[in-house]
């Protein structure tokens, strides 16, 4: 697991500085003239600190006990020894062996709650979005709205392609992806989008409110989320039949 390695770098870097932070600067001054200066140990620490909290932000860990983060990198400062040393993990109020199990645990939990409050959140907005548009929506949750139906020209084949302009939200607005003049086979996407560029004809505009098991699901990616509920405003420019190559 990436996480279980960038943990591992970073309490390593962290008991690196126990081992050498409380030891006496010893040496000549030439000698002494060799180390950081103030300045370079100030921006130093700034940024391991931006890096933790980096760590912290982009893994999920949601909100922390900050005293708590504190005391724990104290501990780690103060700590004497080294972690191959036996009486080690006793120095620390929980072993440092058991943190991957914790930590793991702690953001299972965490996506597990970001999960279900996702898909809570996106099941109000498409109600409150066919509500307030007067949309439709299909068997399988899709909502729909049509703003210009196009031509008769349709997909109906999964193999069949098509070429769009879209512009895809969170239901907040936040857009995570776009592109304009863009090719795809139509099993070649996320279910919502096999299903719903069929409702709509060549040189039409819809906007589809894609659930999401019929999007990305638990897996959605970073900018997305676990079980996101997708916005598409999507501009149908060609429909290319899928045509069978003869043997």
């Amino acid at each position: 697991m990436k996480l279980t390695k960038i943990l591992a770098i970073a309490s390593a870097a962290v008991l690196m500085v126990a081992c050498n932070s409380s030891s006496k600067v010893e040496g000549s001054k030439a000698v002494r003239d060799l180390l950081p200066g103030k300045g370079e140990v100030d921006s130093t620490s700034y940024l391991l600190g931006v890096n933790f909290g980096l760590v912290m932000t982009q893994n999920g860990f949601g909100q922390l006990n900050m005293d708590q983060v504190r005391k724990g990198m104290n501990d780690a400062l103060k700590a004497k020894g080294t972690p191959q040393d036996s009486t080690f993990a006793k120095q620390f109020k929980i072993n440092p062996e058991e943190m991957n199990n914790i930590i793991n645990g702690f953001l299972q939990k965490r996506s597990a709650y970001e999960g279900a409050l996702n898909k809570e959140k996106g099941d109000a907005f498409r109600k409150d979005f066919m509500v307030k548009n007067n949309a439709d929506s299909t068997v399988t949750g899709i909502v729909y709205l049509i703003q210009d139906s196009g031509s008769g020209v349709r997909a109906t084949s999964d193999r069949d392609t098509v070429k769009v302009n879209y512009r895809g939200t969170l239901i907040d607005g936040t857009e995570f992806d776009s592109n304009n003049g863009i090719s795809f086979p139509l099993n070649r996407v996320i279910p919502g989008w096999t299903e719903g560029m069929k409702l709509v004809g060549e040189g039409g505009k819809i906007t589809l409110v894609i659930p999401a098991d019929m999007a990305y699901g638990q897996r959605g990616p970073g900018n997305i989320g676990a079980n996101a509920t997708l916005v598409f405003d999507v501009d149908l420019l060609e429909v290319h039949p899928f045509v069978a190559t003869e043997e």
